[in-house]
């Protein structure tokens, strides 16, 4: 699978439920096998962080790649995405996400005890493809909501409104979904 052909698909969409169809096209293209390794390879990586943190952690980590991987196809399967005309919220946001995810289907992440990662191109595809329904198509942020951080801090919505105590600290990681991410930056300290 060609990650720019892919993001070019993704980028065209116009429409939630167009970028929706498109990134479901990419996603059922995956084999089982893939979602046995990209859970493996969670797995492994969360298994690397420091209790109790890792406790608290794993089961948002699961849920932003699997549980996104679920209602994406649910929502294909029962044709949700046809009904969703609303255009992309952020248009500029997700054409500059679609643009960066190619290079960074290419990157090492050099901080793995802060960012689970994937060992190949192909199923760090997999992950920006979750991640992009996240954003773009459900308007949620790339981590959950309640994905905890060191300190003490989590995701959270408040009144309509994601707050994310991250948001504008990943910048040094050009990367990250953090920097296409809706949420807004929490109040921290």
């Amino acid at each position: 699978m060609d990650p720019v052909a892919v993001c070019e698909r993704c980028a065209a969409a116009r429409t939630r439920g167009a970028l929706g169809t498109a990134i479901a096209g990419a996603v059922t293209r995956f084999p089982p096998i893939d979602l046995q390794v990209i859970g493996a390879h969670l797995r492994n990586e969360v298994d690397r962080l420091p209790s109790p943190y890792r406790e608290a952690i794993r089961p948002y980590f699961v849920a932003q790649v699997f549980g996104a991987h679920h209602d994406l196809l649910r929502m294909h399967r029962a044709g949700a995405f046809e009904r969703l005309t609303a255009p992309i919220t952020h248009p500029g946001r997700c054409l500059e996400f679609w643009a960066m995810v190619p290079r960074g289907c290419l990157e090492r992440d050099e901080l793995p005890d802060r960012h689970a990662h994937f060992n190949s191109p192909r199923h760090r595809l997999f992950y920006y493809l979750l991640a992009g329904f996240s954003m773009f198509v459900l308007e949620r942020p790339g981590h959950p909501v309640g994905t905890p951080f060191p300190g003490g801090f989590r995701v959270e919505e408040r009144r309509g409104a994601f707050l994310c105590p991250i948001r504008e600290k990943e910048g040094d990681l050009w990367f990250s979904i953090c920097n296409y991410c809706p949420a807004d930056q929490a109040e921290t300290g």
